[in-house]
């Protein structure tokens, strides 16, 4: 498994799946989410809206992960998983991120996907600091023992992340 940080726009990958920090209705919102559905086009909101709710309007609980195809996107399946919000890391904050991250490897595993792209989940609207997203991240994959995507992006929108990213990962 190779592990690799880009600073680019996740919506232009040609990898098996990229992964979407979306909200629990799954139905589009802002940042990458909206960009993911934007680009992917309208196939992907009518998918979406075909997953069952576990509860009123969430289709995807917290720390848990959802695969759809890609439609418009290069991508062929988009990965989407639900971030916690920052409430201050009293709110078991940690674990669900860390959630996030093995709910979508195993979605990749269970698939068969040799390549997965993951944006910074959590670290926009949802304020995640982001050096602790960022050792939550990295961590979280590198621990993952069962089957794993030959290669692992973690794709930044943001130049400063993607070096804290690469800072991290050149760490021991």
């Amino acid at each position: 498994m190779r592990i690799s940080v880009l600073h680019d726009d996740i919506t232009t990958l040609p990898v098996d799946a990229i992964v979407n920090a979306a909200n629990e209705s799954l139905l589009g919102g802002g940042g990458v989410d909206g960009a993911i559905h934007r680009a992917a086009g309208p196939g992907l909101l009518a998918e979406c809206l075909g997953l069952p709710q576990v509860a009123p309007g969430v289709r995807c609980p917290t720390g848990e992960a959802r695969i759809t195809g890609g439609h418009r996107l290069p991508a062929r399946h988009v990965i989407h998983t639900v971030g916690p919000v920052w409430e201050g890391g009293d709110d078991d904050e940690a674990a669900l991120l860390a959630g996030c991250y093995r709910a979508s490897l195993q979605l990749a595993a269970a698939h068969g996907l040799a390549s997965i792209a993951f944006p910074a989940i959590s670290c926009g609207v949802f304020a995640y600091p982001h050096a602790q997203a960022a050792k939550i991240a990295i961590g979280t994959i590198r621990a993952w023992r069962e089957p794993m995507p030959q290669h692992v992006l973690l794709c930044c929108f943001d130049a400063v992340m993607a070096d804290r990213y690469r800072a991290m990962l050149a760490a021991p």
